[in-house]
């Protein structure tokens, strides 16, 4: 008969259930949006966003050593793979660059209609006048990135006559970006009528104006 263990060699239960580590850190960046958008990132309180996540504070600084390093990983999180789309469809999208400039905005505007992602650079605005370096961040990792692609799709264009020469890159690339950026302040920020619940027909109609214009031709 074997021995009984001593209440001193006894191992203890292993937890039913343990939180996955790699999950944490997503958990942190979502307690902080929401601690972010309701408090304002200079009020908000590690504390209080390691609290929402359920972790200590010592735990949250693990992953994120300040509040400044998690609106960067919110960046990168929430609004960086709209970027990196952007890049990814201006690699393999050359051959067809008008039908990859569609596929880029339809799958913009679908990420737009999400109030988590704007609130990112809703955020990012609200702190540029006193935190410049977040603006400069935002901008060479997001904007930048999207900018370039949009205007190589747009060169590629032009190469392959579907873009008229005389076209202006730069302006054009506004002219794709603007209305979606518009789209999702009048929806997630003035709380107009939103066009991002009909993502398809937005884009249609937004490349019907950008691709043939406004003024009626003989």
């Amino acid at each position: 008969m074997p021995a009984k263990l001593s209440p001193k060699t006894r191992k203890p239960p292993r937890p039913k259930w343990r939180r996955r580590a790699e999950a944490r850190p997503e958990e942190i960046l979502d307690a902080a949006l929401a601690e972010f958008t309701a408090r304002g990132f200079e009020a908000a309180r590690m504390e209080d966003i390691a609290k929402a996540a359920g972790l200590s504070k010592a735990a949250v600084y693990l992953y994120f050593p300040s509040k400044m390093a998690l609106l960067e990983a919110l960046i990168q999180a929430k609004v960086g793979p709209i970027a990196q789309r952007a890049q990814m469809l201006a690699q393999a999208g050359r051959d067809d660059p008008l039908a990859a400039l569609r596929t880029l905005a339809l799958a913009a505007a679908h990420t737009m209609a999400d109030a988590r992602v704007i609130a990112v650079p809703r955020l990012v605005i609200g702190v540029s006048g006193r935190f410049p370096e977040i603006a400069d961040y935002y901008r060479t990792q997001v904007v930048e990135k999207a900018r370039l692609a949009l205007e190589a799709l747009i060169e590629a264009g032009k190469a392959k006559g579907a873009i008229r020469d005389e076209i202006d890159v730069k302006a054009a690339t506004r002219a794709f970006i603007g209305p979606l950026l518009f789209e999702a302040l009048w929806t997630h920020v003035l709380r107009g009528e939103t066009a991002l619940a009909q993502p398809q027909n937005l884009i249609e109609q937004q490349f019907n104006i950008l691709l043939r214009g406004l003024e009626r031709r003989s």
